[in-house]
């Protein structure tokens, strides 16, 4: 699943194709996607693009008259072409410019999203319990600290609750934890603050690498130009189960927490 990183890194590939452009039209060759999509996002054609920014793991194309709101879901991914070229499988969305390219929205499993979001309503229902984006001075350590109290779920479980703080998704959660020495078993609310001070840190730096770096190598996701990231040489215990921790050569376990695979050194990680 595409997480913030990738998400991020899609609006940066596409947003210099789409700002300041005009839609022509949107083409929506399979409405039904996680939600159907609304009638209603027909009224951005004829509208200039004013930007393309990023809430969660949610993009906004941003018009005068509202924002198409998307979601990548399991397996969707985003390219901008020329227009002339023909429809391929699963391209479920085409967004038509008057500069000749079209931003397609390619989703296998669709369980992405095409929302509207007009400026004169109130945000959509899935917009409105977001916590902080982790990347911002709104996320910090007293955040995590106070909303942890008494907490009894494991702590990867908490700082994956996009109530708390968005978008530190499965992988970076397991890196994070892991840079911080913090057993993703242990009850959220039995982590100290000293403890969510350097989480915090590397939680911020751990999405910051993986952004620079072009997002994280997954099989269901290429970025804008088609070249996929280079994040995933990187990871120190997601997905090495069986492998030496490269800090102790203890062998990387597995176990699964809230329904995701999780990664974790035993001698590391209290």
């Amino acid at each position: 699943m595409p997480e913030l990183p990738e998400v991020e890194v899609t609006k940066l590939g596409i947003a210099p194709f789409l700002e300041g452009s005009i839609i022509n039209k949107i083409v929506v060759h399979q409405p039904q996607l996680r939600w159907m999509v609304p009638d209603e996002v027909q009224l951005a054609c004829q509208q200039k693009i004013n930007s393309v920014t990023r809430r969660a793991k949610y993009l906004f194309i941003n018009t005068n008259v509202g924002a198409l709101v998307m979601h990548l879901g399991m397996s969707g991914k985003m390219r901008v072409v020329d227009t002339s070229l023909p429809k391929q499988k699963h391209d479920h969305i085409e967004i038509e410019l008057k500069t000749g390219k079209k931003l397609v929205f390619n989703d296998a499993r669709r369980f992405g999203s095409c929302l509207w979001q007009a400026n004169t309503e109130a945000p959509l229902k899935i917009l409105r319990s977001l916590g902080p984006e982790p990347l911002t001075d709104d996320f910090d350590a007293d955040v995590l600290f106070s909303k942890s109290r008494g907490k009894l779920s494991p702590v990867k479980s908490f700082i994956m609750d996009n109530a708390v703080v968005v978008g530190v998704g499965n992988i970076y959660a397991n890196e994070s934890l892991f840079k911080s020495g913090i057993d993703p078993r242990r009850a959220a609310g039995k982590v100290s603050l000293k403890r969510y001070q350097l989480l915090t840190k590397n939680i911020k730096e751990v999405l910051a690498d993986a952004i620079n770096q072009g997002g994280t190598t997954l099989k269901d996701f290429a970025q804008a130009d088609g070249n996929p990231g280079y994040f995933a040489q990187k990871l120190l215990v997601y997905g090495r189960k069986g492998e030496e921790c490269d800090v102790c050569q203890t062998p990387i376990r597995s176990v699964v927490i809230g329904q995701r695979n999780t990664f974790y050194c035993i001698h590391c990680q209290k």
